[in-house]
Order: C-alpha cells, then structure tokens, then sequence
C-alpha cells in the first residue's frame, strides 16, 4: 500500500485518498494471511507502540506479539480463519506502552468466496475501560454499603415497588428480600400515615422535591407497628426522567417509646401544675418567661402566651408589703447564689391592672443531667383570706355541679394536650359531640327536674363507656356532651364507641319513672384529618351531628369536607337573623327581678327572643353564638340596647320607673364606638341613666386592660349601672372584685341551684354574699326555682332575686300588667 506524504485532494475513490486514510484513522488495521502472517499494518501502530509498520509486514503474528497478548486474541484470529466473525477485548502488548483494546476479526473472501486472510481492527479503549472499572469499583463498593449498612436500605422504582433492600430493612420487617421484592412502600405503611406518604411521593416524581425526610409508621409482618424516620432521594437520567428513589430507613421505635415516656411525663406535670392552687411561672437562664399556670394568668393578669418570651420582671412584679418599694425578684437572687429563695409573708404582688395581692413566694432553679443552670421556677401563694375560697370556685367553675363531668372551660385545653400527645405519637384523636335528641320534650312533659335527673344519668352511662382513663367526657351545654378519645388507631374504632355511647344512652332509666326512650346524635370529628385546632375539632364535630339531626337522628355521623364550616342549621339562623334584623322582628322579653325581702318587682332583664311566625324555633344558645360568629351581635345588640331603652322610658312615662338590664357581648362591648353609641341612644330615648343596667360578663372586663377600666368608669359616670354577670367562674372574679367598677353581681346559676343540696356550694354561696355586700354591691341571684332557694338566698343577704319562681321571661305587654298588679 503507498504510503502518502502530503493531503490529497479530488475523487474521493482515488487510491491515495483511501490510503491516507487508511493510514491516518486512529484505530490499528492489518491483514494476517492464512499462515497467520501480517501482510498490513497501518501508521497507528508507530503511533501507539513505536513499531515500524514495514517491519511488521511478512511476520508472524505470534513473533510480532509478545506471548501473552498472542494468547488472549488466538482464538479469535483462528475464529476468524476458520471462516467466521470474531472480537476480543483486553489487553494488547504487555509492555510499557500497552493498551486496554477492543478488536474485530473479519474474514475476508476472493472473488470466488476462498478465504484468503483476515482483516482486523483494533480499537483503543483504554480511557473507556478506565472509567468502567473506576465505575465497577463505585458499584461494588455501593453494594457493599448497602447490603451491610447498619439502617435499612432500599431502592424504589416511580410505582412505589421495591427494587432492591437490604438485610437490615428485611430484618426491620420481617420479610425476606424475594417477599420484598414484590411488594410496594404503601403495603407496609401504616394506614393513617398513607395521605402524608402519596403527597411527598407525588412532589418527587412530579419533580417538585428533591429529597425529604420525614417520620412515620412501618407495619412489620407480625402486625406490630415499627416507627421509622424516612430519608428518600430522586436518581434521575440525563433527559431528567426518574429512575428511581433511594430510601434511608432509620427504626426509632425506641426513640419513640422513650419519647411518650417523657411526653406522658411532661404532660402529667403539666397537669399538676394547671390543677395546684399556687401560681407557678418558669423562665430560661436570662429569666424569660417560659410557661405560667392558670393561677399565675389570673395573679398576673398575664395569658401565658403574651408572658412567654417577656422578662420577669414586667410580669411578675413585686413591691414590699409595708413601704410598696420594688423588691428585687427572688429568682435573680437564686441566680445569683445558685439555691433557693424564699419571699415569706413581706410582698405584694402587682395585678397587670394594678390591683395588688398579698403573697409568700419561692424560688428554685432548673439544672440539665450535668449540672448546668437552664431556667428557673416561681412558686407563689396567694395568702389573702379569700384565696382558700376562690380555689373553690375554680374548681366549681370548672365543672358541672349537675352531672359532675367537666364543662367545656376544660374542653379546650384537654383537646390540646391530646392532640400534643396524638403529634408525638404519630396516632389520631377522635372528638364524639352527642346531643340528646327531643330533650325538650322531657323538660315540657316531666319538668326540669325530672330532665335534669336524665342528664345526671345519661353523663353516669357516658362514664360507663370510656375505655380507660385517658377518655374524657364534658358536658358542654344543655343537653350536649363532648367525648374526647385521645388515642385512636383508625376511624372504625371511633365508630365502634360511637355505638356504644347510643346503646349506653338507650338505657337510659330514671328511678321511679317509668322507661324512657332516650336517643342521641353524635357527630365525630378526627384529629389530624378534620382539625388541627380545638375549636375546629368542636366546629367540625357539631357540624357533623347536625348532619344525623338532618337524617333523622339516633346515629352517628363522621365529618366530611362537603359539610359547610357552620352546619346547614347555623346558616338557616344566620339568615333568620339577618331577615329579622332588617325587617325588625326581633323581639325582646322580660323576666322580672323582685327584691329579696319584699318581694315586689324592682327591675326587668331584657332578653333576646328569635321567632319564626310567630314560634320560638331557636332558643339563645343557638342563635346567639351564630350571631358572635357571624359579627351580626354588634347590630344585634344595639337595636335590642334601643329597644330596651325604648321600654324603659316608656314604663317611666307611665309612672313604672324600674331599671332595665341589658347583655352586653364582648365582642358588641370591645367594638370601636361602643360608648358613642350608648350615649346617642341614651340622649335619643331620653332615659334616665341610672334605669338603664349592662350586664358584663368576667371575661369582658378582664380581657382589655386599662382601656377597658377606664371605658366603665366612664360609663359609671354617665350614671348607668354595671353588674358582673355570671359571677363565681374563676380566679378573678373573687379575688379582684373590689377593683370591678360595677355596682351589682349576679350569682351563677349552677351556685343557685345546688345551694340546698351541696353544702360546699352552699358555703361558697353565703361568702360571696357576704363579701359582695361588705363592698356595698347588690348582689342578684338568678335562677332561682323554689321557695327553698329563695328562703336560702334572703337570709344570706341577697339584695335582688330572678328566675321562673318569679315569672318566665314574657312580653313587654304582660310585664306591664304584672307592673300595675304590682302598684294596686
């Protein structure tokens, strides 16, 4: 073959041109006779090897090669002088310059098909070959890590199948790798935990994550629940296809179990802590407040969420007994001494408003397991003479003297401790909302006494069916009672005790009465699936048993989505509202209030009725809260504040000139302009203000501050009157009565109606009496049903009395005539 020595240009079927390039192609060719002698070799052997291609030529391959790189391509060269196509790869000169090669044997045929030689071309693919084993290596070393990784390894093809695990995770199961290898992510994660799973699962294929990690819950083969923590990452191909997901799976069963163990213990402090009779505030090393207690809120004035991250000493703030001079806290003294500090019977506490309690207070600090100072803790003592007395009261407060089941003040914050616990524990809370179906009709038929005795019978079948200690059960209003199942694996097991309450509430029997046919509709809702928040967990709850109700009752009913935020039944009272808000056919009725001695009407409350032509179709504690949800209270309260003071003036006119009370909401009272408005409708009615009485609930003068102080004053100076209604639902009420710039209290009714049976309530009745009157307040008692309770409440020195004793609550018209009754 010519050898060429410069370009060549012209046809490209010119024989100078196919030897240049024969000669110049980075591949080494050559041509071995049938005697295995090399007749061609091209320039890329010089190339390559240093080998001069003419004294390759007319040599024997076997002289040409060195012993070992003959041996490796022999059998492919006599392949291919056998008559048929062959290749080797590897190695090729076993020298210095030797190569990692791929090579190719072609017969080669006369014209007559005689094979007369073979061509061969060996390619240089050393680089390639580099790459594969450094790629080899990598893989064989993956394998390695993750056949024997200590944490469960596993790779998952975009359906979720398993395509490769490792031992520690077919340990962490209890399945072989064959089993596993069948089966999917989703056929061994917990039920409940599946939604989480599909919607992280579906972002990494639909390329909106990259990688997550999260916490969930495994099922092992045997049915018991392993909890892991999940790490999982995307393998994608050039063209951004997934290929598949590495996953990381860490058992922290343990970890978890440790977890509720301390859990359950922080709970069960925590629990001590809201249930003591002394305050108790915990801070962090710089002596920022942590966490205050119920009493804590109520001695400071402070909610334990605006104190949290404020320091010390704006909340806790001391002044000595005798002089009023600020005392340096006890804690920053503990600090500093590293022990405890005692403040023994020489300081005041300051309420956020101002007013000032007597108190012993100690303090200690926190250490860590090595020593080390975290944070701090106050315990205070109120050592006032009423404090024995207002703890009595909270605890009345709290729960419902008819039935003795806690009433919803402790709803709330049981719901969040549950579902706290639910969250550590990666489980479910279920919220059963049972309302007693036609109660009305017991109360109409057998009378309030015989329907208060099936309530305290229906709470007792109630607690027959919870199912440890953990279940709680409240009675949340009239005849409605909340379950709350902190721990729930699915929701057939709330379905399951859903039918157990209805059994429990059909066998409902009242001594001496004959069978009673009592049902219930429950609406349940699940935490995390219906809620986050308690109230909504409750929202959604009742939501769901006005859907039973819309049924046909006596059953039970799980929330669903399609169900509107307020039930069917709330929006029908909201349009109620607003149609006879506009169209004025709201209406106000009016219970007399007599004197406790003489007996003789001294006032009237005014109270807001609702009627649908002409029958009252929902009763105040339905359409009252509609009304405060909707913000419809504000029109609401004004007009029946016009309407009232409408009345009053007019039975002033006519020579009848008693006071009027009115209820003012919190959210009517906190509106901007509440003032303006009452004294526009004041000045509009011509009413003398002094017959005009608000009846302001604890919480609304507690909630705002100063401002709220200094608005009832400036009410009191318009000569209206302020009664405290409700008095006796907490810690404030009591112990900061003196500071109230109100004229009257009225006794909560629960107070009222067991006075005569239960001698605690009895005792705590005659004190606030005797307190209320040696601040020169009225004190009026509602609620009051028999000759008993009155004889009670007069001779403990009730200025005023009300309730059905007294008369109903009825129209202005024969108010009026029980008026002129009255004066003839």
């Amino acid at each position: 073959m010519p050898k060429l020595t410069h370009p060549v240009e012209g046809d490209p079927s010119d024989p100078d041109l196919l030897a240049h390039v024969v000669q110049s192609v980075p591949a080494l060719l050559t041509y071995v006779d049938m005697r295995e002698h090399f007749v061609f070799a091209n320039e890329a052997h010089r190339r390559w090897f240093g080998l001069d291609p003419g004294q390759i030529v007319g040599k024997p391959v076997s002289e040409v090669l060195d012993p070992e790189s003959y041996l490796r391509i022999r059998a492919a060269l006599l392949q291919a002088l056998g008559g048929h196509p062959s290749s080797y790869e590897g190695q090729l000169f076993d020298r210095m310059q030797h190569r990692y090669v791929h090579g190719s044997f072609t017969p080669d045929r006369d014209d007559q098909g005689r094979l007369r030689g073979v061509l061969t071309v060996f390619t240089d693919i050393t680089e390639r070959h580099a790459l594969e084993e450094q790629l080899r290596e990598s893989e064989q070393r993956f394998s390695q890590a993750f056949q024997h990784a200590a944490i469960g390894m596993a790779m998952i093809l975009p359906d979720g199948r398993y395509q490769r695990v490792n031992a520690a995770l077919c340990n962490m199961l209890g399945y072989n790798e064959a089993q596993m290898r069948t089966m999917s992510w989703r056929d061994v994660t917990h039920p409940d935990d599946l939604p989480v799973s599909e919607a992280l699962a579906t972002q990494i294929i639909n390329g909106r994550r990259e990688a997550f990690q999260t916490e969930k819950r495994y099922l092992h083969r045997d049915g018991h629940v392993v909890h892991v923590l999940v790490s999982v990452s995307q393998v994608r191909s050039d063209s951004g296809q997934l290929n598949y997901v590495v996953s990381q799976v860490q058992d922290i069963t343990k970890r978890k179990q440790y977890e509720d163990a301390l859990f359950r213990e922080r709970q069960l402090a925590e629990v001590t802590l809201n249930s003591i009779g002394d305050a108790v505030i915990t801070t962090d090393v710089a002596l920022n407040i942590t966490t205050l207690n119920p009493i804590a809120e109520a001695m400071t004035g402070w909610s334990s969420a605006d104190a949290k991250g404020c320091p010390l000493d704006d909340v806790f703030r001391l002044r000595d007994i005798n002089n009023r001079q600020p005392l340096d806290n006890p804690l920053r003294h503990a600090m500093r001494r590293n022990a405890s500090v005692d403040f023994s019977g020489r300081a005041i506490l300051l309420h956020r408003n101002g007013f000032e309690t007597p108190i012993e207070t100690s303090s200690a600090l926190i250490h860590d397991h090595t020593g080390n100072v975290t944070g701090g803790v106050l315990v205070c003592h109120d050592i006032s003479e009423t404090r024995t007395l207002a703890l009595k009261m909270i605890q009345l407060a709290q729960h419902d003297t008819l039935t003795g089941l806690p009433n919803r003040s402790l709803l709330y914050a049981r719901i969040e401790q549950a579902t706290a616990m639910a969250t550590q524990r990666h489980r479910q809370c279920a919220l059963l909302y049972l309302d007693l179906d036609h109660f009305r009709r017991v109360n109409d038929t057998l009378g309030h006494g015989v329907g208060d005795q099936v309530l305290q019978v229906v709470a007792q079948q109630i607690r027959s069916v919870l199912r440890d200690s953990e279940d709680m059960a409240f009675r949340y209003n009239g005849d409605e009672f909340v379950v709350l199942l902190p721990r729930v694996d699915d929701a057939d097991e709330a379905a399951s005790f859903a039918r157990k309450l209805l059994d429990a509430c059909s066998q409902t029997q009242v001594p001496h009465l004959p069978p009673l046919e009592v049902r219930a509709s429950i609406g349940i809702s699940l935490f995390p699936r219906d809620g986050i928040e308690p109230d909504a967990l409750v929202r959604t709850a009742d939501a769901a048993m006005y859907e039973v109700k819309t049924q046909g009752r006596d059953g039970y009913c799980f929330y669903a989505p399609e169900m509107s935020q307020r039930t069917a039944a709330s929006q029908r009272i909201e349009n109620v509202l607003r149609h006879a808000l506009a169209h004025n056919e709201l209406l106000l009725q009016y219970q007399p209030k007599v004197d406790a001695k003489l007996g003789h009407i001294v006032g009237a409350e005014a109270l807001l009725r609702l009627h649908v032509n002409g029958e009252e179709v929902f009763t105040p504690d339905q359409f009252i809260p509609v009304a405060e949800d909707t913000g419809l209270i504000v029109s609401i309260g004004t007009w029946a504040l016009r309407e009232a003071c409408l009345q009053a003036r007019s039975w002033q006119r006519d020579g009848h000139p008693i006071a009027i009370s009115v209820n003012v909401s919190p959210l009517q009272f906190q509106y901007a302009g509440f003032y303006e408005r009452l004294d526009a409708i004041l000045n509009e009615t011509g009413l003398d203000p002094r017959l005009l009485e608000l009846e302001l609930t604890e919480r609304t003068m507690m909630s705002g501050g100063d401002g709220t102080i200094r608005l009832l004053r400036r009410i009191r100076q318009r000569g209206v009157r302020l009664s405290l209604d409700d008095f006796g639902t907490g810690y404030n009420s009591l112990s900061y009565l003196k500071h109230f710039p109100v004229d009257a209290l009225k006794i909560e009714r629960a107070f009222v109606r067991d006075i005569t049976q239960d001698a605690e309530t009895a005792a705590i009745t005659r004190a606030i009496i005797g307190m209320a009157r040696s601040l020169n307040k009225d004190v009026i008692a509602e609620g009051v049903e028999t000759e008993v309770q009155s004889a009670f409440l007069r001779d403990a020195g009730c200025s005023h009395m009300q309730g059905f004793l007294f008369g109903a609550p009825m129209p202005a018209e024969k108010f009026e005539e029980r008026l002129v009754v009255t004066d003839d």
